[in-house]
C-alpha cells in the first residue's frame, strides 16, 4: 500500500520545526521505522510530514557528572556503541539488542520510540525506570518533562501538538549496583509479550537499599512497581523477597489480545520481574556490592 498524498517538509533548524508545526495534520519523522509503515497502511494520514533528520544538534550523547543527556535524534545503534552508555547506563546497553533487528536499530532513535509509545517498546520502559526527564521545544519555549509524566495514555505522550521532543537526561545509578533486563517474545525482533527492568543496590550490610522494576508490554504504558520497590529496601535479597515483589504484576490490569490474553501477561510479568530481580542481584554481588 501506499501513503495518502502529503507535502514533505526538511528543516534545518529547530526553530523552522517549531514553526512547520504549525501547519495542520503534521507529523514529526524521525527514523520512520513506525511512522513510514503506519502510513503506508494508512494507520497514520499526515497532510505534512516533518523531517527531523537534517535538524541540527539532535543528535549526541554527552555525560555531565552522573547525568547522561541524549539527543532525541540520536540512533539506536550509536548507543549501542556507546561506551559511555556501556558504563553509565548498562541496562540500557542490554535493552538495545531486543529492539527489532540491527537494520531497524541503524535507523530507529530513541526519541522516535519515546513519542510513538508502543506498550511493548524497550526505550521508554528504560527512561521511566531510570527516572529520565524528557525536554521538549515549542512557540512557548522549552519545558522539562519527569518520565513518570511523559505517558498519557495509549501511545500519547505528554507532548503538545506544536511541540518537539529534542533530548533525554538520565541520571545514572552508583557503580556498583545490579541491573536485569527480561522480555518475552515469540521470535527474537517481534514485539514484546512482556517484560521487565529491575534495578539494585545494597548497602554495607548487604540489603536492599535502592531499588527500582518497570514492566512494559502489559498494560497500555510502561509501569513503575512503586510499592515493590518500597517493600524491598532494607531487606535482604533472596527467592522470597523477589517473589513477594513480583507478585505486584499479577495485580496489574494486563491487555488481553489477540497476542495473549490477560491471564498470560501477567503470569508472564510475574516470572520475568523474578528474573530480573535475580540478575540485578547477582550482578551487584559481582561488583562487590
Amino acid at each position: 500500500m501506499k501513503p495518502a498524498p502529503f507535502a514533505y517538509h526538511s528543516p534545518r533548524t529547530l526553530p523552522e520545526t517549531i514553526e512547520l508545526l504549525s501547519l495542520e495534520n503534521s507529523k514529526l519523522l524521525a527514523g520512520g521505522q513506525s511512522l513510514v509503515p503506519m502510513l503506508n497502511m494508512r494507520f497514520a494520514v499526515a497532510s505534512h510530514v516533518i523531517d527531523l533528520n537534517r535538524v541540527a544538534g539532535m543528535s549526541s550523547i554527552r555525560r555531565d557528572g552522573n547525568i547522561i543527556e541524549i539527543g532525541a535524534m540520536t540512533r539506536q545503534c550509536d548507543l549501542e556503541a556507546s561506551s559511555i552508555i556501556a558504563e553509565a547506563l548498562p541496562i540500557l546497553s542490554e535493552a538495545l539488542p531486543h529492539i527489532g533487528h540491527f537494520q531497524t536499530r541503524s535507523r530507529g532513535t530513541i526519541g522516535g520510540s519515546l513519542c510513538h509509545l508502543d506498550p511493548s517498546a524497550e526505550l521508554p520502559a528504560i527512561c521511566l525506570l531510570m527516572d529520565a526527564e524528557l525536554t521538549v521545544s515549542g512557540p512557548k519555549g522549552t519545558r522539562t518533562i519527569p518520565g513518570g509524566e511523559w505517558f498519557e495514555g495509549f501511545m500519547q505522550p505528554a507532548l503538545a501538538q506544536d511541540e518537539v521532543l529534542t533530548s533525554i537526561r538520565i541520571p545514572a545509578w552508583e557503580k556498583s549496583h545490579g541491573y536485569g533486563f527480561c522480555e518475552f517474545s515469540r521470535r527474537h525482533g517481534d514485539f514484546a509479550i512482556a517484560g521487565a527492568a529491575a534495578l539494585l543496590h545494597f548497602d554495607s550490610g548487604a540489603q536492599i537499599s535502592r531499588a527500582a522494576i518497570t514492566v512494559f508490554g502489559l498494560e497500555v504504558s510502561p509501569r513503575r512497581l512503586f510499592e515493590a520497590e518500597k517493600a524491598l529496601v532494607g531487606v535482604d535479597a533472596g527467592e522470597a523477597t523477589f517473589a513477594e515483589a513480583a507478585s505486584a504484576v499479577s495485580r496489574l490490569d494486563a491487555m488481553d489480545d489477540a497476542t495473549a490474553s490477560a491471564k498470560y501477561r501477567r503470569k508472564l510479568g510475574v516470572t520475568l520481574v523474578k528474573r530480573a530481580l535475580d540478575l540485578a542481584h547477582q550482578r551487584a554481588k559481582a561488583s562487590g556490592a
